[in-house]
Protein backbone atom coordinates (compact mmCIF):
# COMPACT_ATOMS: atom_id res chain seq x y z
CA UNK A 1 0.00 0.00 0.00
CA UNK A 2 3.46 2.42 0.60
CA UNK A 3 3.53 2.60 -3.21
CA UNK A 4 0.16 3.01 -4.01
CA UNK A 5 -1.13 5.85 -5.70
CA UNK A 6 -3.36 7.04 -3.62
CA UNK A 7 -0.57 7.04 -0.50
CA UNK A 8 1.43 9.39 -2.29
CA UNK A 9 -1.06 11.70 -3.25
CA UNK A 10 -1.82 11.85 0.32
CA UNK A 11 1.19 12.51 1.34
CA UNK A 12 1.40 15.83 -0.89
CA UNK A 13 -1.79 16.71 1.42
CA UNK A 14 -1.56 19.86 3.96
CA UNK A 15 -2.87 19.38 7.21
CA UNK A 16 -5.64 22.08 6.11
CA UNK A 17 -6.02 19.70 3.28
CA UNK A 18 -6.40 16.46 5.49
CA UNK A 19 -8.76 18.18 7.88
CA UNK A 20 -10.66 19.70 4.83
CA UNK A 21 -10.69 15.85 3.16
CA UNK A 22 -12.12 14.05 5.75
CA UNK A 23 -15.00 16.27 6.12
CA UNK A 24 -15.16 15.75 2.39
CA UNK A 25 -15.37 11.98 3.03
CA UNK A 26 -18.08 12.70 5.76
CA UNK A 27 -20.76 14.42 3.73
CA UNK A 28 -23.34 11.78 1.55
CA UNK A 29 -23.37 14.13 -1.66
CA UNK A 30 -19.68 12.79 -1.93
CA UNK A 31 -19.40 9.58 -0.16
CA UNK A 32 -21.79 6.67 1.67
CA UNK A 33 -19.23 4.33 2.49
CA UNK A 34 -18.34 3.97 5.84
CA UNK A 35 -14.86 2.55 5.32
CA UNK A 36 -13.59 5.42 2.88
CA UNK A 37 -14.48 7.47 5.85
CA UNK A 38 -12.77 5.17 9.03
CA UNK A 39 -9.35 4.85 5.80
CA UNK A 40 -9.11 8.36 5.17
CA UNK A 41 -9.15 8.92 9.10
CA UNK A 42 -6.65 6.07 9.11
CA UNK A 43 -4.46 7.87 6.80
CA UNK A 44 -4.46 11.27 7.87
CA UNK A 45 -3.14 10.26 11.30
CA UNK A 46 -0.36 8.35 10.70
CA UNK A 47 0.54 9.54 6.52
CA UNK A 48 3.81 10.57 8.16
CA UNK A 49 4.88 7.87 10.00
CA UNK A 50 8.23 6.81 8.75
CA UNK A 51 7.61 2.93 9.27
CA UNK A 52 6.76 1.13 6.43
CA UNK A 53 4.39 -1.13 8.25
CA UNK A 54 2.28 1.33 9.48
CA UNK A 55 0.99 1.97 5.60
CA UNK A 56 1.12 -1.63 5.12
CA UNK A 57 -2.46 -3.31 4.20
CA UNK A 58 -2.56 -5.91 6.55
CA UNK A 59 -1.70 -3.21 9.23
CA UNK A 60 -4.74 -0.90 8.14
CA UNK A 61 -6.95 -3.58 7.57
CA UNK A 62 -8.30 -4.44 11.11
CA UNK A 63 -8.16 -0.44 11.88
CA UNK A 64 -11.30 -0.28 9.18
CA UNK A 65 -12.72 -3.77 9.86
CA UNK A 66 -12.27 -4.54 12.66
CA UNK A 67 -12.82 -8.23 13.73
CA UNK A 68 -12.39 -9.77 10.56
CA UNK A 69 -10.06 -11.92 8.63
CA UNK A 70 -7.65 -10.15 6.10
CA UNK A 71 -9.57 -9.93 2.50
CA UNK A 72 -7.18 -8.87 0.34
CA UNK A 73 -9.84 -8.03 -2.62
CA UNK A 74 -11.99 -6.02 -0.01
CA UNK A 75 -8.87 -4.10 0.76
CA UNK A 76 -7.96 -2.69 -2.86
CA UNK A 77 -11.78 -1.94 -3.10
CA UNK A 78 -11.63 0.81 -0.22
CA UNK A 79 -8.58 1.71 -1.22
CA UNK A 80 -9.80 2.16 -4.85
CA UNK A 81 -13.13 4.04 -3.61
CA UNK A 82 -11.07 6.33 -0.98
CA UNK A 83 -8.78 7.25 -4.17
CA UNK A 84 -11.74 8.04 -6.34
CA UNK A 85 -13.32 10.46 -3.70
CA UNK A 86 -9.73 12.29 -2.92
CA UNK A 87 -9.29 12.79 -6.39
CA UNK A 88 -12.89 14.75 -6.38
CA UNK A 89 -11.80 16.54 -3.49
CA UNK A 90 -8.57 17.60 -5.50
CA UNK A 91 -11.16 18.67 -8.50
CA UNK A 92 -12.80 20.43 -6.49
CA UNK A 93 -10.11 21.88 -4.56
CA UNK A 94 -8.54 23.56 -7.99
CA UNK A 95 -11.51 24.54 -9.44
CA UNK A 96 -13.05 26.69 -6.39
CA UNK A 97 -9.97 28.71 -7.06
CA UNK A 98 -11.13 29.55 -10.17
CA UNK A 99 -13.66 32.65 -9.57
CA UNK A 100 -13.85 33.96 -12.84
CA UNK A 101 -14.61 30.80 -14.52
CA UNK A 102 -17.06 29.43 -12.15
CA UNK A 103 -18.98 32.84 -13.09
CA UNK A 104 -18.79 32.06 -16.59
CA UNK A 105 -19.83 28.74 -16.34
CA UNK A 106 -22.54 30.09 -13.71
CA UNK A 107 -23.88 33.12 -16.79
CA UNK A 108 -24.29 30.64 -19.02
CA UNK A 109 -26.48 28.40 -16.84
CA UNK A 110 -28.87 31.42 -16.22
CA UNK A 111 -28.77 32.40 -20.04
CA UNK A 112 -30.44 28.65 -20.85
CA UNK A 113 -32.77 29.01 -17.88
CA UNK A 114 -33.51 32.67 -19.28
CA UNK A 115 -32.76 34.48 -16.13
CA UNK A 116 -32.41 37.57 -17.77
CA UNK A 117 -31.62 39.75 -14.23
CA UNK A 118 -29.57 36.83 -12.69
CA UNK A 119 -27.70 36.27 -15.95
CA UNK A 120 -26.83 40.15 -16.31
CA UNK A 121 -25.67 40.63 -12.63
CA UNK A 122 -23.48 37.18 -12.94
CA UNK A 123 -21.62 39.02 -16.11
CA UNK A 124 -21.66 41.95 -14.00
CA UNK A 125 -20.06 40.05 -11.10
CA UNK A 126 -17.99 38.48 -14.16
CA UNK A 127 -16.33 41.70 -15.62
CA UNK A 128 -15.07 42.98 -12.44
CA UNK A 129 -13.09 39.79 -11.40
CA UNK A 130 -11.28 40.04 -15.17
CA UNK A 131 -10.59 43.96 -14.54
CA UNK A 132 -9.13 43.22 -11.06
CA UNK A 133 -7.27 40.27 -12.51
CA UNK A 134 -3.30 40.87 -11.55
CA UNK A 135 -1.91 39.66 -14.93
CA UNK A 136 -2.09 40.05 -18.38
CA UNK A 137 -0.84 36.90 -20.09
CA UNK A 138 -1.88 34.45 -22.19
CA UNK A 139 -4.51 33.04 -19.71
CA UNK A 140 -6.29 35.92 -19.14
CA UNK A 141 -7.21 36.33 -22.78
CA UNK A 142 -8.19 33.40 -22.84
CA UNK A 143 -10.57 33.94 -20.10
CA UNK A 144 -11.15 37.41 -21.56
CA UNK A 145 -12.37 35.44 -24.90
CA UNK A 146 -14.43 33.06 -23.20
CA UNK A 147 -15.97 36.04 -21.05
CA UNK A 148 -16.57 37.64 -24.56
CA UNK A 149 -18.11 34.84 -26.05
CA UNK A 150 -20.54 34.42 -23.16
CA UNK A 151 -21.95 37.36 -23.69
CA UNK A 152 -22.08 36.98 -27.88
CA UNK A 153 -23.68 34.20 -27.06
CA UNK A 154 -26.36 35.99 -25.03
CA UNK A 155 -27.07 38.63 -27.04
CA UNK A 156 -26.99 36.66 -30.61
CA UNK A 157 -29.96 35.42 -28.93
CA UNK A 158 -32.10 38.53 -28.29
CA UNK A 159 -32.54 39.10 -31.83
CA UNK A 160 -30.73 40.18 -35.49
CA UNK A 161 -31.40 43.96 -34.47
CA UNK A 162 -29.10 43.97 -31.60
CA UNK A 163 -25.54 44.91 -31.43
CA UNK A 164 -23.05 42.25 -30.71
CA UNK A 165 -19.67 42.12 -29.26
CA UNK A 166 -18.24 40.56 -32.50
CA UNK A 167 -15.15 42.64 -32.77
CA UNK A 168 -14.17 42.40 -29.08
CA UNK A 169 -14.42 38.97 -29.29
CA UNK A 170 -11.97 38.84 -33.09
CA UNK A 171 -9.73 40.83 -31.34
CA UNK A 172 -9.50 38.92 -28.40
CA UNK A 173 -8.79 35.72 -29.95
CA UNK A 174 -5.91 37.33 -32.08
CA UNK A 175 -4.11 38.58 -28.96
CA UNK A 176 -5.37 35.09 -27.51
CA UNK A 177 -3.95 32.66 -30.35
CA UNK A 178 -0.43 34.92 -31.04
CA UNK A 179 0.36 34.99 -27.22
CA UNK A 180 -0.23 31.45 -26.85
CA UNK A 181 1.68 30.26 -30.51
CA UNK A 182 4.77 32.66 -30.25
CA UNK A 183 5.21 31.51 -26.29
CA UNK A 184 4.82 27.73 -27.34
CA UNK A 185 7.66 28.21 -30.06
CA UNK A 186 9.85 30.04 -27.79
CA UNK A 187 10.10 26.87 -25.03
CA UNK A 188 10.22 24.69 -28.62
CA UNK A 189 13.63 26.46 -29.89
CA UNK A 190 14.86 26.92 -26.02
CA UNK A 191 14.11 22.79 -25.63
CA UNK A 192 15.55 22.05 -28.97
CA UNK A 193 19.21 23.29 -27.78
CA UNK A 194 19.47 20.83 -24.95
CA UNK A 195 17.15 18.10 -26.49
CA UNK A 196 18.30 18.19 -30.22
CA UNK A 197 14.44 17.58 -31.02
CA UNK A 198 13.14 18.72 -34.38
CA UNK A 199 9.27 20.64 -33.84
CA UNK A 200 6.67 21.93 -36.60
CA UNK A 201 6.19 25.35 -35.71
CA UNK A 202 2.92 25.14 -37.04
CA UNK A 203 1.45 28.68 -38.02
CA UNK A 204 4.61 30.21 -36.34
CA UNK A 205 6.18 32.29 -39.46
CA UNK A 206 2.44 33.73 -40.43
CA UNK A 207 2.01 34.51 -36.90
CA UNK A 208 5.52 36.45 -36.24
CA UNK A 209 4.75 38.03 -39.89
CA UNK A 210 1.29 39.13 -38.56
CA UNK A 211 2.53 40.90 -35.49
CA UNK A 212 5.28 42.27 -37.96
CA UNK A 213 2.64 43.88 -39.99
CA UNK A 214 0.80 44.90 -36.94
CA UNK A 215 2.94 46.81 -34.63
CA UNK A 216 0.07 48.12 -32.26
CA UNK A 217 -0.36 43.66 -31.33
CA UNK A 218 3.14 45.02 -29.11
CA UNK A 219 1.01 47.15 -26.80
CA UNK A 220 0.05 43.54 -24.99
CA UNK A 221 2.67 42.48 -23.09
CA UNK A 222 1.63 38.77 -23.54
CA UNK A 223 2.40 38.99 -27.53
CA UNK A 224 5.37 41.57 -27.04
CA UNK A 225 7.48 39.86 -24.45
CA UNK A 226 7.64 36.65 -26.68
CA UNK A 227 7.56 37.85 -29.97
CA UNK A 228 10.96 39.63 -28.90
CA UNK A 229 12.27 36.61 -26.49
CA UNK A 230 11.65 34.58 -30.34
CA UNK A 231 13.55 36.85 -32.35
CA UNK A 232 16.69 37.07 -29.31
CA UNK A 233 16.43 32.85 -29.53
CA UNK A 234 16.23 32.94 -33.42
CA UNK A 235 18.39 35.67 -34.21
CA UNK A 236 21.12 35.91 -31.84
CA UNK A 237 23.28 38.47 -33.95
CA UNK A 238 20.96 40.96 -33.58
CA UNK A 239 21.34 42.32 -29.94
CA UNK A 240 18.41 44.59 -29.98
CA UNK A 241 16.09 42.07 -29.79
CA UNK A 242 17.21 40.74 -26.00
CA UNK A 243 17.27 44.34 -24.81
CA UNK A 244 13.59 44.85 -25.91
CA UNK A 245 12.98 41.51 -23.82
CA UNK A 246 14.98 43.25 -20.94
CA UNK A 247 12.78 46.42 -20.58
CA UNK A 248 9.80 44.76 -21.13
CA UNK A 249 10.45 42.01 -18.36
CA UNK A 250 11.44 45.17 -16.14
CA UNK A 251 8.42 47.22 -17.31
CA UNK A 252 6.08 44.24 -17.31
CA UNK A 253 7.26 41.41 -15.37
CA UNK A 254 4.18 41.42 -12.80
CA UNK A 255 1.80 41.08 -15.35
CA UNK A 256 2.95 37.27 -15.93
CA UNK A 257 2.34 34.84 -13.30
CA UNK A 258 5.31 33.32 -10.92
CA UNK A 259 5.43 30.13 -13.13
CA UNK A 260 5.85 32.49 -16.49
CA UNK A 261 8.06 35.54 -15.16
CA UNK A 262 10.22 32.13 -14.01
CA UNK A 263 10.45 30.86 -17.56
CA UNK A 264 11.06 34.06 -19.15
CA UNK A 265 14.22 35.04 -17.19
CA UNK A 266 15.97 31.52 -17.18
CA UNK A 267 15.47 31.95 -21.47
CA UNK A 268 17.11 34.99 -21.41
CA UNK A 269 19.52 34.35 -18.83
CA UNK A 270 20.23 30.98 -21.23
CA UNK A 271 20.64 33.46 -23.80
CA UNK A 272 23.09 35.67 -22.48
CA UNK A 273 25.48 32.51 -21.19
CA UNK A 274 25.09 31.58 -24.92
CA UNK A 275 26.50 35.14 -25.87
CA UNK A 276 28.86 34.90 -23.84
CA UNK A 277 30.44 31.74 -24.61
CA UNK A 278 30.17 32.80 -28.04
CA UNK A 279 32.95 35.67 -26.82
CA UNK A 280 30.73 38.43 -25.67
CA UNK A 281 31.78 38.92 -22.65
CA UNK A 282 29.50 41.76 -21.64
CA UNK A 283 26.50 39.16 -21.86
CA UNK A 284 27.78 38.09 -18.36
CA UNK A 285 27.20 41.29 -16.61
CA UNK A 286 23.72 41.04 -18.00
CA UNK A 287 23.11 37.94 -16.72
CA UNK A 288 23.81 39.00 -13.65
CA UNK A 289 21.67 41.83 -14.00
CA UNK A 290 19.04 39.49 -14.95
CA UNK A 291 19.78 36.57 -11.68
CA UNK A 292 19.45 39.84 -9.48
CA UNK A 293 16.62 41.39 -10.70
CA UNK A 294 14.56 38.27 -10.91
CA UNK A 295 16.04 37.25 -7.07
CA UNK A 296 14.48 40.72 -5.92
CA UNK A 297 11.24 40.56 -7.31
CA UNK A 298 11.13 36.65 -6.51
CA UNK A 299 10.65 35.73 -9.96
CA UNK A 300 12.87 33.20 -10.20
CA UNK A 301 11.14 31.13 -7.60
CA UNK A 302 8.38 28.65 -8.32
CA UNK A 303 5.78 28.03 -5.12
CA UNK A 304 8.45 29.46 -2.76
CA UNK A 305 11.12 27.62 -4.04
CA UNK A 306 14.54 28.39 -6.01
CA UNK A 307 15.79 25.10 -8.21
CA UNK A 308 19.20 23.94 -6.99
CA UNK A 309 20.35 24.42 -10.59
CA UNK A 310 19.26 27.79 -10.15
CA UNK A 311 20.75 28.61 -7.31
CA UNK A 312 23.94 26.74 -8.35
CA UNK A 313 24.19 28.72 -11.71
CA UNK A 314 23.31 32.50 -9.86
CA UNK A 315 27.18 31.30 -8.04
CA UNK A 316 28.87 30.35 -10.50
CA UNK A 317 27.62 33.70 -12.42
CA UNK A 318 28.40 35.77 -9.84
CA UNK A 319 31.63 34.54 -8.88
CA UNK A 320 33.04 34.54 -12.18
CA UNK A 321 32.50 38.67 -12.27
CA UNK A 322 34.33 38.47 -8.95
CA UNK A 323 31.00 39.68 -6.82
CA UNK A 324 32.07 37.85 -3.83
CA UNK A 325 30.23 40.17 -1.43
CA UNK A 326 26.87 40.09 -3.55
CA UNK A 327 27.58 35.75 -3.90
CA UNK A 328 28.08 35.40 0.06
CA UNK A 329 24.93 37.40 0.94
CA UNK A 330 22.71 35.70 -1.58
CA UNK A 331 23.86 32.40 -0.23
CA UNK A 332 22.77 32.86 3.03
CA UNK A 333 20.09 34.94 2.08
CA UNK A 334 18.37 32.62 -0.15
CA UNK A 335 19.16 29.66 0.83
CA UNK A 336 16.11 28.67 2.91
CA UNK A 337 14.26 28.93 -0.55
CA UNK A 338 16.30 25.53 -1.57
CA UNK A 339 14.41 22.37 -1.31
CA UNK A 340 15.00 20.81 1.96
CA UNK A 341 16.56 17.15 0.45
CA UNK A 342 19.09 19.22 -1.42
CA UNK A 343 20.22 22.42 0.99
CA UNK A 344 23.25 21.56 2.89
CA UNK A 345 25.12 20.09 -0.59
CA UNK A 346 24.01 23.11 -2.98
CA UNK A 347 25.31 25.41 0.52
CA UNK A 348 28.55 23.31 0.37
CA UNK A 349 28.55 23.43 -3.32
CA UNK A 350 28.55 27.03 -3.59
CA UNK A 351 30.40 27.95 -0.45
CA UNK A 352 33.48 26.29 -2.26
CA UNK A 353 32.80 27.65 -5.29
CA UNK A 354 33.14 31.06 -3.72
CA UNK A 355 35.76 30.27 -1.65
CA UNK A 356 37.68 28.97 -4.85
CA UNK A 357 37.28 31.90 -6.54
CA UNK A 358 38.34 34.22 -4.02
CA UNK A 359 41.41 31.72 -4.00
CA UNK A 360 40.75 30.66 -0.37
CA UNK A 361 41.65 27.22 -1.04
CA UNK A 362 42.12 25.59 2.25
CA UNK A 363 38.27 26.83 3.15
CA UNK A 364 37.44 25.69 -0.72
CA UNK A 365 38.38 22.25 -0.36
CA UNK A 366 37.17 21.83 3.59
CA UNK A 367 33.70 23.05 1.69
CA UNK A 368 34.09 20.54 -1.44
CA UNK A 369 34.97 17.65 1.11
CA UNK A 370 32.07 17.73 3.30
CA UNK A 371 29.06 16.62 1.26
CA UNK A 372 29.13 13.72 -1.65
CA UNK A 373 26.74 15.29 -3.67
CA UNK A 374 23.84 13.02 -4.78
CA UNK A 375 23.64 14.83 -8.42
CA UNK A 376 25.90 12.95 -10.93
CA UNK A 377 27.17 16.37 -12.56
CA UNK A 378 27.16 18.56 -9.75
CA UNK A 379 30.05 15.63 -7.82
CA UNK A 380 32.01 15.77 -10.67
CA UNK A 381 32.21 19.62 -10.82
CA UNK A 382 33.34 19.67 -7.01
CA UNK A 383 35.70 17.06 -8.16
CA UNK A 384 37.00 19.40 -11.09
CA UNK A 385 37.53 22.08 -8.66
CA UNK A 386 39.13 19.99 -6.20
CA UNK A 387 41.87 18.79 -9.11
CA UNK A 388 42.68 22.32 -9.87
CA UNK A 389 43.14 23.30 -5.88
CA UNK A 390 45.48 19.78 -5.86
CA UNK A 391 47.55 20.48 -8.77
CA UNK A 392 47.93 24.66 -7.75
CA UNK A 393 48.96 23.27 -4.14
CA UNK A 394 51.11 20.94 -5.74
CA UNK A 395 49.59 18.17 -3.53
CA UNK A 396 50.53 15.64 -6.11
CA UNK A 397 49.53 12.42 -4.41
CA UNK A 398 46.00 13.71 -3.10
CA UNK A 399 45.76 14.89 -6.71
CA UNK A 400 46.48 10.98 -7.82
CA UNK A 401 43.76 9.88 -5.67
CA UNK A 402 41.09 12.10 -7.08
CA UNK A 403 41.79 11.35 -10.57
CA UNK A 404 41.56 7.85 -9.81
CA UNK A 405 38.33 8.14 -7.90
CA UNK A 406 36.72 10.19 -10.74
CA UNK A 407 37.75 7.32 -13.07
CA UNK A 408 36.19 4.93 -11.14
CA UNK A 409 33.36 6.90 -10.28
CA UNK A 410 32.22 7.85 -14.00
CA UNK A 411 32.67 4.05 -14.47
CA UNK A 412 30.14 3.06 -11.52
CA UNK A 413 27.46 5.85 -12.62
CA UNK A 414 27.72 5.32 -16.70
CA UNK A 415 28.66 9.26 -17.15
CA UNK A 416 27.47 9.41 -21.12
CA UNK A 417 27.62 11.67 -23.86
CA UNK A 418 29.62 14.82 -23.96
CA UNK A 419 29.94 14.81 -20.17
CA UNK A 420 32.16 11.44 -20.18
CA UNK A 421 34.09 13.01 -23.32
CA UNK A 422 34.93 16.36 -21.26
CA UNK A 423 35.50 14.25 -18.40
CA UNK A 424 37.67 11.44 -19.42
CA UNK A 425 39.89 14.59 -21.74
CA UNK A 426 40.10 15.96 -18.24
CA UNK A 427 41.32 13.13 -16.59
CA UNK A 428 43.73 12.08 -19.10
CA UNK A 429 45.11 16.24 -19.97
CA UNK A 430 45.55 16.29 -16.04
CA UNK A 431 47.62 13.34 -16.02
CA UNK A 432 49.61 14.49 -18.98
CA UNK A 433 50.32 18.07 -17.32
CA UNK A 434 51.95 16.54 -13.96
CA UNK A 435 53.98 13.95 -15.87
CA UNK A 436 55.49 16.37 -18.46
CA UNK A 437 58.82 17.73 -17.82
CA UNK A 438 58.45 21.30 -17.79
CA UNK A 439 61.76 22.39 -19.11
CA UNK A 440 61.05 20.04 -22.47
CA UNK A 441 59.83 23.04 -24.25
CA UNK A 442 58.83 20.38 -27.20
CA UNK A 443 56.85 18.40 -24.77
CA UNK A 444 55.05 21.44 -23.37
CA UNK A 445 54.30 22.95 -26.95
CA UNK A 446 53.06 19.42 -28.24
CA UNK A 447 50.42 19.15 -24.93
CA UNK A 448 49.47 23.02 -25.37
CA UNK A 449 48.53 22.32 -29.32
CA UNK A 450 46.89 18.84 -28.46
CA UNK A 451 45.15 20.64 -25.67
CA UNK A 452 43.68 23.71 -27.92
CA UNK A 453 42.58 20.52 -30.23
CA UNK A 454 40.37 18.20 -27.80
CA UNK A 455 36.62 18.78 -27.56
CA UNK A 456 34.79 18.84 -25.58
CA UNK A 457 37.15 20.34 -22.65
CA UNK A 458 35.22 22.85 -20.71
CA UNK A 459 38.67 23.81 -18.39
CA UNK A 460 40.70 24.59 -22.00
CA UNK A 461 41.53 28.04 -20.50
CA UNK A 462 42.72 26.45 -17.01
CA UNK A 463 44.79 24.06 -18.63
CA UNK A 464 46.34 26.54 -21.00
CA UNK A 465 47.31 28.78 -18.29
CA UNK A 466 49.30 26.09 -16.50
CA UNK A 467 51.05 25.11 -19.98
CA UNK A 468 52.26 28.57 -20.18
CA UNK A 469 53.42 28.80 -16.77
CA UNK A 470 56.21 26.08 -17.96
CA UNK A 471 57.11 27.96 -21.46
Amino acid sequence: MNKSQLIQIFKTLSKKEIRDFRKWVQSPSHNQRQDVVKLCQFLGENIQDPSEDTLSKENVYPKIYDGEAYDDAKMRQVIHFTFRVLEDFLIHQEWSERKLEQRILLASVYRKRQLTKAYERTIRQSEKLQADSPYADHRFYEQEYQLQYEIYSYRSSLGRTVPLNLQDLSNTLDVQFLANRIRLSCLMVSHQTVYKAEYDHGMLDSSVAYVKDNPQLLEYPAVAIYFYIYLALTDREEEAHFFNVKQQLFDHGHSFPQGDTRDIYLLMINYCIGRYNAGMQEFLRESFDLYKNGFERKALMFNGVISRWTFRNAVTNSTILKEFAWTEAFIQDYKQYLGAQHRESIVHYCMGKLHYEKGDYSEAITQFSQVEYDDILMNLAAKIMLLKMYYELSEFTALDSLLESMRVYMHRKKVIGYHKSNYENMISYTKKLVNINPYDSDQCKKLKTDIEQANPLTERKWLLSQIESHL
